[in-house]
């Protein structure tokens, strides 16, 4: 495995070559992250839908969870969160703000265009109609809880998950093996999920998810909206992250391992 000292430096690379990727490229592999978290979503509501111990069902969907980022890691896409970390390109000088914040932002749409696709086939297939109908009232009931907390809330909670995120990607990134990987990327992600923390790219699924299942169920929820979706959850949450992933993350390692080498470059 690579030392951590040595992951900084490769982080570097990587960074570079997400910000130099042409625009239709990181859209389209922005929509494949956001199936791919999804995915994982819809995995981790039906393995716990049924379960009354409410402790227990959040650990299996917690256990299922980290493979929607194992996905994304190996099979090979953009994800929002964990490209955070090109803020450690931008601080060395090999990536202008611009393409980071560019990278930033077609990720992010392709992200919410993949989990919004996946949550409309989970509605319209029939998916919510599992367990006669544990499934619908799960995914209803995890949307209202994110669609209804404080924007104050929202924020610490994205801190604390992409903190989470960002070091299980930086581990990976230590992996020489797929193997290697899926232990690293495990046990941190069931970890965000087990505490309840937030995750942008994942609510992008969870919370429409509840809505459609509430329209095709025409069950009436108070709180969850498509307005509380965004002021409530996804603005806060994405502020979150980012401090949680390129500030916590990706600052502080910078700061550990590169910024004294680049003086001493200089």
């Amino acid at each position: 495995m690579f030392t951590p000292a040595e992951v900084a430096n490769n982080v570097i690379g990587i960074g570079k070559a997400k910000a130099g990727n042409k625009p239709y490229k990181l859209f389209l592999l922005g929509i494949l992250a956001g199936m791919f978290i999804a995915l994982a979503a819809v995995g981790a509501n039906t393995a716990s839908c049924t379960i009354a111990n409410a402790s227990v069902g959040k650990l299996v969907g917690a256990c299922i969870f980290p493979v929607g980022l194992l996905m994304v890691l190996v099979a090979g896409s953009e994800l929002f969160t964990g490209n955070n970390l090109i803020i450690v390109s931008v601080l060395t000088g090999d990536v202008k703000w611009t393409a980071m914040l560019k990278n930033w932002g077609v990720v992010y749409l392709g992200n919410f265009v993949g989990s919004i696709l996946i949550a409309l086939i989970a509605c319209y297939s029939g998916q919510f109609g599992l367990f006669g109908g544990a499934l619908a009232a799960t995914t209803i009931k995890v949307a209202t809880g994110k669609a209804t907390l404080t924007f104050g809330q929202a924020i610490l909670k994205g801190i604390a998950c992409n903190f989470l995120v960002c070091i299980a990607v930086w581990m990976s990134f230590a992996a020489k093996s797929v193997g290697g990987k899926l232990a690293a990327v495990y046990l941190p992600i069931m970890l965000f999920v087990l505490a309840g923390f937030e995750h942008s790219v994942a609510n992008m699924y969870y919370i429409p998810a509840g809505l459609f299942a509430a329209s095709a169920t025409g069950t009436a929820v108070e709180g969850l909206t498509w307005g509380n979706f965004f002021i409530n959850n996804l603005i806060p949450v994405t502020i979150g992250n980012i401090i949680g992933g390129a500030v916590l993350v990706g600052v502080m390692y910078w700061a550990i391992y590169l910024a004294d080498a680049k003086k001493e470059e200089s």
